[in-house]
């Protein structure tokens, strides 16, 4: 798959109902950046300061540090959180904001879909995860248990429960029903950086500062195995589409592949020496791909180990993720982009 540089495009204000109706499409020829510079702002009225909303005005001094991404499992849409405490959703590949959510009081860190795609998580450094309902528009639930920063979020596959990762050190398994935490696992001797569950199981993958993933059984709140050979703080941690391989990375760039049955790295790759801040595999699994702080995306071929680097962005490169189909890769950085590469 040949891959190329981006390009920046005008984003301009998009009809809500329009877009949440038509069906993208994405040219393989194109490759689009949403510059901070052409972000829009949500207008509140005093009593909606966590209601979700399309109309916009314009907002030049807009902060934009692009911590995280998450796409909608059926439509070609985006979301996107921010240090400015703002989550926004795009339409792909038009570039069109569809609507934003304010609430957090601090940065976002990170965001999930529900795997029906009617609501959001979003995790946030006050503390706290919250979810958003589209049809209502608003916030609908603030779940409020960990001690410090929140860093992730993932869903289970039924929608009933979310896991969530703390810089207190902790996971935890919040129950939506009852809307209470009904396990807090515990294990991770420092920050737990990322936390994932496994499609159609009740198996989560947690990476922590500690230097170790962790794999847990959600339904007991338990560590079923822990994984050791990261020299560093272990960044990320991500399952392919088979479940079968994990890819991590650390704070020195380092990526390692996984063979989950048998607990031991497979292949590990210097990529570094800046930190490598997320990974993700192509839906075929042929390849991984690495938000590094070098301002590049590496592209790490499978079986080969052939790296190859994406160069684009001008700053740190927090985020990254494959299209559901693999024909394209976006990327979000700390230069207040986010780049689709094709």
């Amino acid at each position: 798959m040949a891959w190329r540089g981006s390009l920046s495009v005008f984003l301009p204000v998009a009809s809500l109902p329009f877009l949440l109706n038509r069906l993208s499409w994405f040219s393989s020829q194109i490759v689009h950046a949403l510059s901070v510079n052409e972000m829009t702002r949500a207008e509140h009225g005093a009593d909606s300061s966590e209601c979700l909303t399309s109309r916009y005005s314009p907002c030049n001094h807009h902060l934009n540090i692009w911590a995280s991404l998450a796409l909608h499992p059926r439509k070609e849409i985006l979301v996107t959180t921010s240090d400015d405490r703002l989550w926004k959703m795009w339409d792909i590949p038009s570039g069109n904001i569809i609507m934003t959510g304010e609430g957090h009081t601090d940065w976002l860190a990170g965001c999930c879909f529900h795997p029906k795609g009617t609501k959001l998580a979003t995790v946030s450094g006050d503390k706290t995860v919250r979810l958003w309902d589209f049809s209502k528009s608003e916030c609908i639930l603030t779940l409020e248990g960990h001690t410090q920063a929140v860093w992730g979020c993932s869903w289970h596959s039924c929608g009933d429960f979310l896991a969530s990762c703390s810089l207190d050190g902790n996971s935890k398994i919040w129950d939506l029903n009852s809307e209470r935490c009904r396990y807090t696992m515990r294990g991770h001797m420092d920050s737990v950086n990322s936390i994932e569950f496994l499609p159609y199981s009740n198996i989560v993958l947690t990476s922590s500062a500690d230097k170790t993933l962790s794999l847990w059984d959600a339904r007991m709140g338990l560590c079923a195995q822990t994984f050791y050979g990261h020299l560093h703080s272990c960044n990320h941690a991500t399952f392919n589409m088979k479940g079968d391989t994990i890819a991590s990375c650390d704070s020195y760039g380092v990526l390692k592949l996984w063979d989950v049955r048998k607990a031991v790295a497979m292949l590990s790759v210097d990529a570094g020496p800046h930190p490598g801040n997320q990974v993700a595999f192509h839906p075929s699994g042929q390849s991984v791909s690495l938000a590094s702080n070098d301002g590049s995306v590496k592209l790490l071929a499978l079986p080969s180990g052939q790296l190859e680097s994406l160069d684009g962005h001008e700053d740190d490169v927090q985020c990254v993720i494959f299209s559901h189909n693999g024909d394209y890769l976006i990327s979000g950085g700390s230069d207040g982009t986010v780049r689709i590469w094709s």
